[in-house]
Parts: C-alpha cells; sequence; structure tokens
C-alpha cells in the first residue's frame, strides 16, 4: 500500500516546490486526502485549543454523553448501529458571521482561542485554495470566487469528541460518508486515531501527527474540477480507550453560489460529451438533499442533479 500523503508546507518556499506540488496534485487525484506539517499555525495555539477542547468536553459533555448513552440503553448492544454516531459535537460558525460569542457554556478563553484558531485557518484554506487553482492551470483566486456568491464563503467548526465505546465493532463513531462543500481542514487527536478513509476497495487510517492538519476534498470541488478531484468516503472508528478529539473546520461555497464544472478544464480536456460533464446546481439546494442522504453514496446526488437540469432544459425549450 502506498504512504499517506504528507506534505511538508516549508518546501513551497524553496527549490523542492515543484515536486511538493507534485504530491499535494497526487494526493488529491488518488487520495481526495493529505496532511500539511509546517503549516504556519502556531504550535502554541494548537496547544491551547487542544488543551481548551478537552476541558470543555470534561466539564461541559462528557456527562451528557454517558447519560445519552444511558438512556438509549447502548452499553449492552449486541447488533450493529447503523442509524447514530458514537460522537458528541457541536458547532461554531465563522463566515459570513461568527457566533462564537454566542454558543453556550464555553470559557471566554476558548472563545478567543477558537476565534484566533479559526482565523489562521481561514487563511489556510484560502491558501490551500490558491495551490490547487495552480496545479489545475486555473487563475489565482478562481476556486474561491466560485465559492462566494453574493455573501462570500461559508465557514464553519465542528468540533467532535469521540468517547471510549464498549463495542468498536458494533458502533462507528461516524458512519462512512463523503464530505459536502469545498475543502475541509482538520486537528485531530494526535494519541488517539479513528479516522480511516476509503482508498480503493480498503480503509486506510489517516494518521495522527501532532501538530498536522489533515485536508480532504468535498463534493463541491469534485464538481468544479468535473471529477479532476473525488471526494472520498471516509469515517471514524469508535476505541476502546481514549477520547478522540476532531476539530474540523469546513471552508464551503456560500448558500446562493452557483456550483459547476470550470470552463476552462473542460475545455483543456477536450471534454465535450454532456454525460462526462458533472451538473450545475446553487450550494443551498446541494446541502437540502445531501442533509437527507449523507451517508449514502454521492453518486445518486449528482445524478438528480444532472436530471433536473435536463428536465428545466427541455421545459425551457418547450416554453
Amino acid at each position: 500500500m502506498e504512504a499517506f500523503p504528507i506534505i511538508n508546507m516549508e518546501k513551497l518556499n524553496g527549490e523542492e516546490r515543484a515536486d511538493t506540488m507534485n504530491i499535494i496534485k497526487d494526493a488529491c487525484e488518488n487520495w481526495g486526502f493529505f496532511e500539511l506539517m509546517n503549516h504556519g499555525i502556531s504550535y502554541e495555539l494548537m496547544d491551547k485549543v487542544e488543551k481548551l477542547t478537552k476541558d470543555h468536553y470534561k466539564k461541559c459533555m462528557e456527562q451528557r454523553f454517558k447519560e445519552l448513552v444511558a438512556s438509549k440503553a447502548l452499553e449492552g448492544v449486541e447488533a450493529e448501529i447503523t442509524d447514530m454516531d458514537w460522537e458528541s459535537t457541536f458547532f461554531l460558525k465563522h463566515l459570513p458571521e461568527s457566533n462564537v460569542f454566542e454558543v453556550p457554556d464555553l470559557a471566554e478563553e476558548y472563545r478567543k482561542a477558537m476565534k484566533e484558531f479559526a482565523l489562521e485557518l481561514e487563511k489556510l484554506g484560502e491558501l490551500l485554495l490558491d495551490l490547487l487553482c495552480e496545479n489545475l492551470g486555473l487563475e489565482k483566486g478562481y476556486l474561491k470566487k466560485a465559492f462566494s456568491g453574493s455573501k462570500g464563503p461559508t465557514f464553519g467548526t465542528k468540533i467532535g469528541n469521540y468517547p471510549p465505546c464498549p463495542k468498536p465493532e458494533l458502533v462507528k463513531g461516524l458512519r462512512a460518508h463523503t464530505d459536502a462543500g469545498g475543502i475541509i481542514l482538520l486537528f485531530q487527536d494526535d494519541k488517539v486515531s479513528g479516522l480511516q478513509l476509503l482508498k480503493g476497495e480498503n480503509w486506510v487510517d489517516v494518521p495522527p501527527m501532532r501538530h498536522s492538519i489533515v485536508v480532504n476534498i468535498g463534493d463541491q470541488l469534485e464538481v468544479i474540477t468535473n471529477g479532476k478531484y473525488k471526494s472520498v468516503m471516509h469515517r471514524v472508528v469508535t476505541q476502546t480507550e481514549g477520547t478522540r478529539m476532531s476539530i474540523a473546520s469546513f471552508y464551503n461555497p456560500s448558500s446562493d453560489a452557483v456550483i459547476y464544472p470550470a470552463k476552462e478544464l473542460l475545455e483543456r480536456e477536450g471534454v465535450k460529451d454532456e454525460s462526462e460533464v458533472y451538473p450545475k446546481f446553487v450550494f443551498e439546494e446541494y446541502m437540502k438533499l445531501y442533509t437527507a442522504v449523507k451517508f449514502q453514496p454521492k453518486e445518486p446526488r449528482f445524478e438528480a442533479f444532472k436530471a433536473s437540469e435536463k428536465s428545466n432544459s427541455a421545459s425551457a425549450a418547450t416554453a
């Protein structure tokens, strides 16, 4: 099995830039995931965010999770559970407007740290989008512009904790899915593993590495690149010991952004057959469908919008 792609971002500034860009290109085309080292976000800030996240879980969320498990009688479960995830989560919004100071129960120090961390991740996300533009031969800023709609991109964070599970073979921390949005940046626990991606027919562990940021491609980048970069099924498996921390930040299109394959890519690749072109849709409409079928294969979602596109074209032609 090939080694999981790890990118040393410091090498983008020197003689090894071309090689590093090729590693990113290969990761986007063949993995849908890669891991960043030396990404420029302060390790001191990351350590603070990790400590405050774990403290918050212990103080405000752990007991609630135990009560939930007890109420559903999950401790003694004997059959596989397919309709829930073994996770304790909350969400923060950053763009277009932040709610970091409105979410209840967060310590003031934690709010400030998460706001600072989100700003750093936003900058990193935009840098990555431009690196992808460079590899794709698109003008700088193309992907951010494609995401912008009338309100600018949306950016938010899911803070998750995956507590120890007595029956890891029967309950997933998070069931297999692709991510609906654009580009995802994950700060994950470096001691408790669990994240896996599907490569071919095999589930591959995403290695937990201290101070790394794991990046993966969402459905919208698959559409814009017309399948050159693909979103990949991934899941979280539970462990019998240790609580895994996961801070996943989603750099997504605006709700009213119209998403479609980049014309320049289609022309360069010589794609003329309509059946080979991904659909065009409004991101908000995609999210409505995704929410209902998140844990099902992505292809029927794309096909549904393609069928809708054809239907609308036919109606317009006969009007």
